[in-house]
């Protein structure tokens, strides 16, 4: 579906991106993350075109980006739809006719554009905000009528640059269900450039870690999270409070081990005594994945990290 193969791009002489390799299948949700700057929201543009690349190539539905010109450029977006931050809607127009827009621009006949608005307004859950204006609208729904926009011509990409970062925790939780209601409905492949790890967690399969234009990490949600490397632990920071004595090692389970079972297994298997220190459970879009940190006796190390590996167990010695 979407196809990035070195790509690199300089503004200034300076780079912004730097040979950026990305593959993205057809119906999945595809998380672009990282700190503000890092280049993420140039990487999204340049999939549709809104920005250059000065090398490498991105093929999107086996076109290539950059070779795109006048009509060709234009039936090529509307493939491809894209929601903001700021929602861009028009200020002057109600909600119908914002959402109406892109199909009057493509000549549609007034009566599909009727039944077209009433089945996004309908999806979107704005039914009855056809006739209301932006400025009457809260921020959540301002972002469900900018959806309903992004889907009116049908497209196959959804692009979605940082569409949460408005809107308070339940707002955005809203938004991100009703996202994930459109890909499972539609199969819309959907690519969320951010820099929430919440949103990531919540709706995305697969996540690119992208730093001073660079892809440091990428690959399943999950994975990345039950072992995450320096590059993730970057973005996230340090949340945790643990003992200067002893050895810190912290556990990641997969949905598949119970923490309970593993921790009291080992207590009785080994006959040592630790600490737990630290613990957190994390959901991840209906999977729900957790982690603890044990402190243990430095003489006891040795065993605990073997008996953790011969159960398959993901650990670190902090």
């Amino acid at each position: 579906m979407i196809d990035i193969n070195n790509v690199g791009k300089s503004f200034n002489n300076k780079s912004v991106l730097k040979s950026i390799n990305l593959h993205i299948q057809e119906g999945e949700i595809f998380g672009i993350v990282g700190h503000s700057g890092a280049g993420k929201s140039t990487l999204l543009r340049c999939l549709n075109g809104l920005e250059s690349y000065d090398t490498g190539s991105i093929k999107v539905m086996d076109k290539e980006v950059k070779d795109l010109k006048g009509k060709e450029i234009r039936t090529f977006r509307k493939n491809l739809g894209m929601i903001f931050q700021n929602f861009n809607l028009l200020n002057r127009k109600n909600v119908y006719d914002n959402i109406s827009l892109p199909l009057e621009v493509w000549g549609l006949e007034k009566s599909k554009i009727k039944t077209r608005v009433k089945e996004l307004l309908n999806l979107v859950g704005l039914s009855d905000k056809a006739k209301s204006m932006p400025s009457e609208l809260s921020g959540g729904q301002k972002q469900r009528v900018a959806i309903a926009r992004a889907l009116a011509l049908n497209p196959s990409i959804l692009l979605c640059d940082e569409a949460t970062s408005a809107l308070d925790p339940n707002t955005t939780k809203s938004i991100l269900e009703l996202l994930r209601k459109i890909n499972n409905e539609f199969k819309i492949t959907i690519v969320v450039v951010t820099h929430q790890m919440e949103v990531i967690k919540e709706i995305c399969s697969k996540i690119a870690i992208i730093d001073e234009g660079e892809i440091k990490t990428s690959g399943n949600v999950e994975e990345i999270f039950l072992k995450p490397g320096k590059n993730l632990k970057k973005l996230l920071g340090n949340d945790s409070l643990l003992p200067d004595e002893g050895i810190n090692i912290r556990i990641f389970f997969p949905k598949e081990i119970s923490q309970d079972n593993l921790i009291t297994s080992m207590a009785i298997d080994l006959n040592i005594k630790f600490s737990i220190v630290w613990g957190k459970l994390e959901r991840f879009r209906s999977d729900v994945l957790g982690s603890l940190v044990i402190n243990v006796n430095d003489k006891d190390k040795e065993s605990i990290c073997d008996y953790l590996s011969s159960k398959n167990v993901n650990w670190e010695v902090e």
